[in-house]
């Protein structure tokens, strides 16, 4: 039931957790330094016990941006109907500044765990999960927390962005292929490393056009689909025929750059293919570099149902399947089996992929 009032939106699943054995979290990962104490889930009564509430924060863009909060909220959707959790979900103002409010009400409402999707909302979060200390939080892309109820969920992005990297160029018939990154942080020069050695990694002479489109603390390029295609068109007229948009719900506005161009782009995060909402759009994208937060999401909501440890750092990659490429509309068919050498040669550590520009 959506919540008009407060913008927020409830999703209860009839289901109940069978198991009366809940942890509320569990221990750190080797080296973590440190053990939490488990917690049983509250009983209403003998005999019966409370479904898991799970509070998960979007950032910027919410449910519906087709990109990374919509790949969070496959993750909670696939937990309701598997586990049988209930789920509130809320998602912060245009500016973000209320990411914390969020957090605050979320927990202030009982929901355990708490998701806190991207990672800026790590400077709000420390302090809230200070004055909650029994409620264990998630966040994706974030592991500067230092806190026994903080789960830091993490992801190789540098890997997948390698292998899309690989295929824009041996694509490109111009010998030039660009970046376009939401906003100038660490996490979004991972994507740019990865995607920038990937291409060199078949083509060393290829040549890579990068830009962000705002700079912290300002994350409006995550949701600016009019700057995206701005930059996007820039990039094409300066030679470049395949762009890597790792710009969350800006994204579309490279891939409306590329129609008018005529050429190609890789969307980011889910298979932007299927995603989209705009069959016109579809014949550009030539393949998504998948960041599986649906699955991270999943699998650590599935542990702590079932009462199992979850480490302070999970880390999800290659080997693992947390991020890869999408094959929709068959564009890279051809070039697949270059491709999946290459994940093998990742996979092995024949081939070490940087985290670095």
């Amino acid at each position: 039931m959506r919540r008009t009032a407060n913008g927020r939106v409830r999703l209860a699943a009839a289901l109940t957790v069978a198991s009366l054995g809940l942890l509320a979290c569990g221990s750190n990962d080797a080296g973590g330094g440190g053990t939490d104490t488990a917690e049983p889930a509250a009983s209403s009564g003998a005999g019966e016990q409370e479904t898991v509430r799970v509070g998960l924060a979007y950032d910027v863009g919410g449910r519906g941006d087709r990109s990374f909060n919509d790949s969070a909220a496959a993750g909670l959707d696939q937990a309701k109907e598997e586990l049988g959790i209930e789920a509130e979900e809320l998602s912060p103002n245009a500016s973000g500044s209320d990411r914390g409010d969020n957090l605050r009400t979320l927990a202030e409402e009982g929901f355990n765990p708490i998701i806190a999707v991207g990672f800026a909302y790590a400077e709000s979060l420390g302090p809230v999960a200070t004055d909650f200390p029994e409620t264990t939080f998630l966040i994706v892309d974030d592991a500067s927390i230092e806190a026994d109820n903080v789960k830091a969920l993490l992801f190789a992005e540098e890997q997948g962005s390698f292998l899309v990297g690989a295929a824009a160029a041996l694509k490109s018939t111009t010998g030039n292929v660009g970046y376009i990154g939401g906003v100038e942080t660490p996490l979004l020069q991972k994507f740019e490393a990865g995607f920038v050695a990937g291409a060199k990694q078949v083509k060393p002479d290829i040549e890579t056009q990068v830009r962000y489109l705002s700079q912290p603390p300002d994350f409006s390029g995550f949701g600016d689909p009019a700057a995206g295609q701005e930059a996007a068109s820039g990039m094409y007229d300066a030679g470049a025929d395949v762009i890597y948009a790792a710009a969350g719900g800006s994204g579309v506005g490279v891939f409306q750059s590329a129609v008018a161009k005529g050429t190609q782009a890789i969307g980011v995060d889910s298979d932007q293919y299927e995603s989209v909402g705009d069959a016109t759009l579809q014949p550009v994208i030539l393949t998504s570099m998948l960041k599986r937060v649906d699955v991270a999401v999943f699998e650590t909501l599935e542990k702590f149902v079932n009462g199992e440890e979850i480490p302070a750092q999970t880390v999800f990659d290659l080997s693992t399947e947390g991020v890869g490429y999408s094959t929709s509309g068959g564009f890279v068919e051809d070039i697949a089996p270059q491709l999946e050498e290459l994940k093998a040669q990742i996979v092995s550590g024949e081939i070490t992929v940087p985290t670095e520009p």
